[in-house]
């Protein structure tokens, strides 16, 4: 994978001055472990594009910004991504007139967009951000994957767009500070490690939307929406996607033959790699359908697939079951493993690892993510990276085939806020009122919530359960699939490690979003249609067994560790975050017993570890509250 950035004037030309290279360098820097492998810079009049590149396919072939020309005008791209579509799309770009020189998809991309224009994206399978300097229109294009897979920030600043795969590259330009307004506040003390849909968290600094597209710098008609009330030689987006309700004509045995071929293609497409490649393997039903597909594959090929597990130390001792966490991992990863013939990992790390790493992945992340739940992934990655490039993990399995209680407890989904937070105010209930204005921004969120509620997709004859499904779908991979989609990202591209996520093929989305929930829930068994389907796979013991995420650390000794460590920071004059804190409000969610107030994992340690993040973020950063 790869990090992009640039820095383009709103008038390109030969009249238009050109930005600083050593700017887009500096911009590129920061963000040089997601592409280690090589750099590369492309200035013309008026623009200035950087791109790090970690090599997967076509090693030699592939260094960027690439270059194509085409009736006499140039098209220069940076490219962060990857297409499992390429054989077809090269195909059928070549009979349009496309002539390539290397074996790489970015210059599928490239072609793409020569050739179909701001369209272009609707035809790409992947997983991808990128860039086109227009020859022929004098403009910058941007672009982003329909689930945001990839990340694309972007900031207006003096008369040019600054672009970046990450918010460090943007806030390393000397036009872009890292000021947090009223509304940046409540979204990080509401929803993150979530986020509003095209939000940078920072003032004046926005994330292009998943499915969209930007154009900078051209006076052309075509884009459905325009921002800030403008149009012509500035800023425009368009939508080339959109998740649509539609009516199921097929029977139960459709829907279970058809999810299995979908699903299964889409695995096998992203098993293309000119790197070692291995999966994530927990010994839950996702990853167990990811590996069992490959391992399936590999051995096809006469090759053993390589696997990882990841544990705590000390965990199987402490482990307790809850809602959301209903069974420990250890034991049906290394059974399954041996199962399928895969060459099995066993990560371990300690609890005092995973507490030092939480500025790191805060770092990664450029805000308060997940604590420890970041961290402890971006550990793992270091380790896979040793022997492997790129992973196939689990990942929006729940989201789209409909894992989670929100999906079949009603009460969880008619509340009005988000449903994987249990409790929004105990997080932002620590901090000063006075500055902190909860009841605001808890009322202007809510009503963000609903406006978002109402567009979900539905048919007049959805039957109720349909209904619940279609709106719990709908929230699930707008928001909180996102989120642990972008912690994918920034943890393993902060190892220099590809990590993909079969189950995010929209395809997949598309089709399961129109089953009954009768036949997805069927015997009230979640994600019953994903079992059905991939049956022939899994054993019995793995293809029955209840749902369970990613591990947490249970181990007290973490919690005891986090806690010397915030109650030191708040004893710093120095800690910014001393002078937000409501103290006996922390004191009181301290001594109280522990329980989960964010999506599955998220307990009292995990509160006390974000803290710390929100500590180090805000000195780190130099945040400035407006």
């Amino acid at each position: 994978m790869c990090s992009i950035c640039g820095i383009v004037d709103s008038n390109l030309g030969a009249l238009s001055v050109p930005p600083s290279e050593c700017e887009a360098r500096a911009m590129g820097a920061t963000m040089k472990r997601r592409g280690p492998d090589q750099s590369g810079v492309y200035t013309m009049n008026g623009a200035a594009l950087q791109h790090n590149r970690l090599a997967i396919i076509d090693l030699e072939n592939g260094l960027q910004p690439m270059t194509a020309e085409h009736q006499g005008f140039t098209y220069t791209i940076v490219y962060n991504g990857e297409l499992y579509n390429t054989p077809e799309l090269t195909a059928e770009l070549r009979g349009l007139g496309a002539r390539f020189k290397t074996r790489c998809d970015t210059e599928a991309v490239l072609w793409a967009y020569i050739l179909w224009g701001e369209d272009c994206p609707s035809h790409l399978n992947g997983i991808f951000a990128f860039a086109v300097l227009d020859g022929k229109r004098d403009q910058l294009y941007l672009a982003r994957d329909r689930f945001g897979i990839k990340p694309l920030y972007y900031a207006e600043r003096k008369g040019r767009l600054l672009f970046a795969s990450e918010l460090k590259a943007l806030l390393a330009h000397p036009d872009v500070e890292p000021a947090l307004d009223h509304m940046g506040l409540w979204e990080l003390l509401f929803l993150a490690p979530a986020s509003r849909i095209g939000s940078g968290l920072f003032k004046g600094v926005h994330s292009l939307e998943p499915a969209h597209y930007l154009v900078w710098g051209a006076d052309s008609p075509g884009a459905a929406a325009s921002i800030n009330g403008r149009r012509g030689g500035s800023l425009r987006k368009g939508v080339y996607w959109s998740l649509r309700a539609e009516p199921f004509t097929g029977t139960e045995s459709d829907a279970v033959y058809t999810t299995r071929d979908i699903l299964s293609d889409a695995i096998q497409r992203q098993l293309v790699s000119d790197v070692p490649l291995a999966t994530f393997l927990s010994g839950g039903l996702d990853s167990s359908v990811v590996s069992a597909v490959a391992a399936k594959a590999y051995k096809e090929r006469g090759q053993q697939l390589h696997t990882y597990s990841f544990e705590y130390e000390g965990d199987r001792e402490f482990f307790h079951e809850s809602l959301f966490q209903p069974q420990s991992d250890d034991a049906y990863a290394e059974w399954l493993a041996n199962e399928l013939g895969t060459e099995h990992h066993i990560l371990t790390v300690t609890p005092a690892q995973v507490a030092d790493a939480l500025v790191p992945a805060m770092r990664l992340r450029d805000f308060p993510g997940q604590a420890d739940i970041d961290s402890s992934l971006y550990l793992y990655c270091i380790e896979v990276k040793r022997l492997h490039t790129v992973a196939l993990s689990g990942e929006c399995a729940d989201e789209i085939f409909g894992g989670y209680p929100w999906f079949y407890r009603p009460e969880m989904l008619e509340k009005p806020f988000y449903p994987w937070l249990h409790d929004p105010f105990i997080r932002v209930g620590l901090f000063d009122e006075g500055i902190v204005k909860p009841k605001d921004g808890y009322a202007l969120l809510s009503d963000e919530y609903r406006a978002d509620l109402a567009q979900c997709p539905i048919l007049r004859d959805d039957a109720p359960d349909m209904i619940t499904a279609r709106r719990a779908t709908w929230l699930s991979t707008r928001h909180f699939m996102y989120s642990l989609l972008e912690r994918k990202d920034r943890m393993s591209m902060g190892a220099s490690l590809e990590v993909r996520v079969p189950f995010a093929d929209h395809r997949v989305l598309e089709y399961v979003f129109n089953v009954p929930w009768s036949i997805k829930r069927k015997h009230d068994v979640e994600k019953d249609l994903l079992r059905e389907a991939m049956g022939d796979y899994l054993p019995d013991r793995i293809r029955n067994r209840k749902k369970s995420p990613y591990p947490k650390v249970h181990n007290p000794g973490y919690e005891r560790i986090v806690r010397e460590r915030l109650d030191a920071r708040l004893n710093d004059p120095a800690s910014k975050l001393r002078g937000l804190i409501n103290r006996a409000a922390l004191t009181r969610t301290l001594e109280s017993s522990d329980g989960t107030w964010y999506g599955q994992l998220m307990g009292r340690p995990q509160l006390i570890a974000w803290l710390l993040q929100l500590d180090a973020w805000l000195e780190e950063y130099k945040v400035k509250l407006v």
